[in-house]
């Protein structure tokens, strides 16, 4: 349900989007004590125990983004949500308007992994969750490739956001990075350009975590089909890469177009 509140009407919107975030901690916290030790543990091929953790951590989001929906802090609208369930070992590229879009789009991708920096690894809530899931460290670039190029091998879908943090207010987009193209390039991995179009906006950049927004938050999230990657070659990959990331930038401004932004 849509809905707004000001005053005094705020507080019960804000004791409820507090609600989520407790439960969702301690969940995450629990869960890396308990369920996904047994489930990466648990006998099988090495892939195989991934997989099962990936779909915890799916669910888990699932209901976390419920819950938000519930307390009518966001309201979802996922028109293609078969093409992001069916995805296999695809670079996921989006754009990056609130807090909560990775859990977004991991909550519609049972087999999604993506790269965390590092003080997620040292965060107690989340380093079990990270860890079991199979999630990369952002650490040395060759390393990094490698981890990535394993990944994507298994058939895991990697999100990656170009704009590399949250976007600023009064923008469309942050300019992008070459990342997610290098690593589709040098992985000879398929793009699969996903657009967060958010109304009402809230959880941004310059809001801290705690700032439940007063507005339900419309989230879309837009599909227009995967772009085909063939694995660059390793005397003109930089150049391919800048072209890429220059055409994806292009399409998101396209998609988003002039009128929109985070305001």
């Amino acid at each position: 349900m849509l809905s707004s509140a000001n005053g005094i009407g705020y507080v019960p919107r804000w004791l409820a989007g507090m609600s989520c975030y407790i439960t969702f901690g301690i969940g995450g916290l629990l869960s890396s004590l308990t369920i996904l030790p047994i489930l990466k543990y648990w006998p099988g091929a090495p892939a195989k125990r991934i997989q099962r953790v990936q779909k915890a951590v799916h669910l888990m989001f699932r209901g976390f983004v419920r819950m938000l929906t519930w307390a009518g802090v966001i309201h979802l609208q996922v028109p293609q949500s078969q093409l992001l369930r069916q995805a296999q070992g695809m670079v996921v590229v989006a754009n990056h308007p609130t807090l909560i879009d990775v859990v977004v789009l991991i909550s519609l991708m049972p087999n999604a992994g993506c790269i965390v920096k590092q003080g997620i690894w040292r965060n107690p809530f989340m380093r079990g969750v990270v860890a079991a899931a199979g999630y990369i460290p952002n650490r040395g670039a060759e390393l990094l490739l490698a981890d990535c190029r394993q990944v994507l091998n298994r058939g895991t879908n990697l999100i990656i956001f170009p704009e590399g943090t949250r976007t600023v207010k009064g923008a469309v987009i942050n300019d992008f990075a070459r990342g997610a193209a290098n690593i589709a390039l040098r992985c000879g991995a398929n793009l699969l350009p996903v657009v967060l179009k958010v109304t009402d906006p809230g959880l941004t950049k310059q809001d801290p975590w705690y700032e439940i927004p007063r507005k339900t938050m419309t989230i879309q999230v837009l599909l227009a089909g995967h772009i085909d990657t063939p694995e660059a070659a390793s005397d003109s990959s930089a150049k391919q890469a800048r072209k890429l990331t220059h055409e994806l930038e292009i399409y998101y401004r396209q998609q988003l177009d002039e009128h929109y932004e985070l305001t």
